[in-house]
């Protein structure tokens, strides 16, 4: 049985939302405030966090901040704000995916499906050479390290996924779709142009920096990452 924190201020929210996760079979905590939930995730182990970014006491942004350096557990970012800038922000912070509100309670639980879905397959991949490479660039899946002639590459949880799949399929020209269903999860309901978005953030770290073009877009289709 999968465990849940739900973090949010507005007990409303929280308490339908847990009816509803307990009723899907996720077994659910909650915390009121930033503080209080922050101090949970210390003291428990949770396989996904629902995480609202208007706290009191510690603002979402903050605890998600705090708990990527010490836990890489799943987080979903709850909040009535929709700006692109907003969304940008927790996904490059560490964010799994984002919710803006008011949402239907179909789409969350898709969303919480496809993170968690994405999970266990990475953990399912645990037995297969954690080591990948294309040309200059080597990603280490099992310490999560990429590094590009030998200098490493700080990468969110999103560009790392987005990278380890085009290297593992180097060679291979892969749709948005099929990015799409296999990084961000098969019910991610988010902006097509995420992928573009994505690869632009990876060309900027381990391309541009280094003087290599290793990620190609193939017009009407998608990408592809080769050898130089």
């Amino acid at each position: 049985m999968n465990k849940i924190l739900i973090v949010e201020d507005e007990e409303n929210i929280a308490r339908f939302v847990e009816l509803e996760l307990k009723y899907e079979g996720y077994d659910v905590d909650k915390a009121y405030d930033g503080r209080e939930g922050f101090n949970m995730i210390k003291e428990h182990e949770y396989d996904l966090i629902l995480l609202d970014i208007m706290l009191p006491v510690l603002s979402g942004m903050e605890i998600l901040r705090r708990v990527r350096q010490f836990s890489d557990t799943p987080v979903i970012m709850l909040t009535a704000r929709d700006s692109v800038v907003d969304k940008v922000s927790g996904l490059d912070g560490g964010a799994d995916d984002y919710i803006t509100k008011p949402f239907a309670i179909e789409e969350l639980l898709a969303r919480i499906r496809a993170v968690l879905r994405g999970r266990e397959a990475e953990n399912s991949r645990g037995g297969k050479n954690h080591i990948l490479t294309v040309g200059k660039i080597i990603l280490d899946t099992d310490s999560r390290i990429v590094k590009v002639g030998g200098t490493e590459v700080e990468l969110t949880k999103r560009e790392f996924d987005l990278l380890q799949y085009l290297m593992t399929n180097k060679n291979i020209v892969l749709s948005r779709d099929t990015l799409l269903e296999n990084v961000w999860g098969f019910d991610y309901y988010g902006e097509t142009n995420a992928v573009d978005v994505y690869v632009r953030y990876l060309r900027s770290k381990v391309e541009e920096p280094f003087g290599l073009k290793v990620i190609t877009t193939v017009r009407g289709v998608g990408y592809v990452i080769k050898d130089e």
